[in-house]
């Protein structure tokens, strides 16, 4: 297959928007923190995205899309980029090689962002550098092999249009386990922490909602009808999700414009792996549970006392299992020619809940050790000093609001 000009100008496009994902990140957490530590937290989306692209171009792509060697990993056939091009990607012929390298580099940036949620206000910098790489390395890069590369997942039938495995449920499990190793913030339950600039917070939303669209219709990786559906899916559930989740806030008393927003974005979790197999009414549907379920997982995660500090776990992680298991209930052959629970088709809601459930499995299992294995050699977290006065001061020297 020659290499397209259209769908290239649309894949270089849909790699810029996802790479705003990421500093989209960076406001929607620095919002969320307090304001002793919106630096750090901004800054660690930042650090995130640099981190994943050295990673990435080095080692992460061979891992994940070099020569399948069992199912379980890539071979090191591109390291260091070895051999890759400007002409056609083994696995999308209408694109340049070194651009499909990009597109899948910037899901990789922004899925290290979302885990920095369980970090907040208490890491140490140079421990998080080591974990981040031996995370991206040990279990984003298997994933994405085992779904995107024709891994064993792949080859069980599991559909994952966009990422809801690879990028949600890892990130979001994988920031649990974090949660769970790195302990609570000074003062957690105790005293209110609340967000320190909710309109920073809804504008890194806004960035997401945004980037969202190369991120699902850019998966397409065409300019074609395929990627038009995918923007319209990808629009409806998130708007579902925002609805949802702001009444739900509303009967508990006020209506929450940051639960609004935190609703879009569970919707946009929620629909990333049906993006390219369900239509505006599965959307509806996939959207609207999301931003129930998300809410209530939140709430879940305050009533256990867990402090996820910015609910990566209650948003991208249960987002993204519904939103995997739900592919397999509305999937349409109408859209992509696969089926689902609602057409008859049994086995593939089957492969998705089992997929779904290993993806999960794994993610929390060896992040959880990575986890305990930096905080035994390095420590994690900072001390009780440097965190009551905050990492900006603490670890980078700098105040957001001098």
């Amino acid at each position: 297959m020659p290499i397209d000009s259209g769908d290239t100008a649309w894949v270089l496009v849909s790699t810029a928007m996802v790479m705003l994902m990421t500093p989209g990140v960076g406001l929607f957490y620095g919002g969320l923190v307090r304001k002793k530590t919106v630096v750090s937290m901004i800054g660690l989306s930042f650090l995130a995205f640099a981190l994943a692209s050295v990673q990435w171009v080095f080692l992460g792509y061979s891992l994940s899309f070099g020569q399948d060697i069992g199912g379980a990993i890539g071979a090191l056939d591109y390291l260091a980029l070895n051999g890759i091009g400007l002409g056609e990607a083994p696995l999308a012929g209408n694109l340049p090689h070194l651009l499909y390298v990009a597109f899948q580099m910037v899901f990789a940036a922004v899925t290290l962002a979302i885990l920095t949620s369980a970090v907040a206000e208490r890491v140490r910098l140079g421990s998080f550098i080591v974990l981040a790489l031996l995370w991206t390395t040990l279990v984003y890069d298997p994933l994405a092999h085992w779904v995107w590369a024709g891994g064993w997942l792949a080859q069980m039938g599991a559909l994952d249009f966009a990422g809801g495995t690879v990028v949600h449920i890892s990130s979001g499990f994988s920031a649990l386990a974090i949660a769970m190793v790195i302990g609570k913030r000074v003062g957690f339950g105790s005293y209110v922490m609340e967000p320190h600039n909710i309109p920073m917070a809804m504008l890194g939303a806004g960035l997401l909602w945004f980037g969202w669209f190369g991120f699902n219709a850019g998966s397409a990786l065409g300019a074609n009808g395929l990627a038009a559906s995918a923007l319209v899916v990808t629009n409806t559930s998130a708007a579902a999700g925002a609805l949802t989740w702001l009444l739900s806030s509303w009967l508990k008393g006020k209506p929450s414009a940051l639960g609004m927003v935190s609703g879009g974005i569970a919707g946009l979790v929620a629909i990333t792996p049906a993006a390219g197999f369900v239509d505006v009414l599965g959307a509806l549907a996939i959207g609207a549970v999301a931003g129930v379920l998300c809410y209530m997982s939140l709430l879940f995660r305050v009533s256990r006392g867990l402090d996820e500090s910015c609910d990566a776990w209650a948003v991208h992680g249960m987002g993204g299992l519904w939103g995997a298991v739900a592919t397999g209930i509305f999937a349409t052959s109408a859209v992509n020619n696969y089926t689902g629970l609602l057409q008859g088709n049994f086995n593939q809601f089957a492969v998705q809940i089992m997929a779904a459930g290993i993806s999960v499995v794994y993610a929390f299992v060896v992040t959880y050790a990575l986890a305990k294995l930096v905080d035994s050699f390095m420590g994690l977290r900072v001390t009780e000093d440097e965190e009551y006065v905050g990492l900006d001061i603490s670890q980078h020297g700098e105040k957001a609001y001098a």
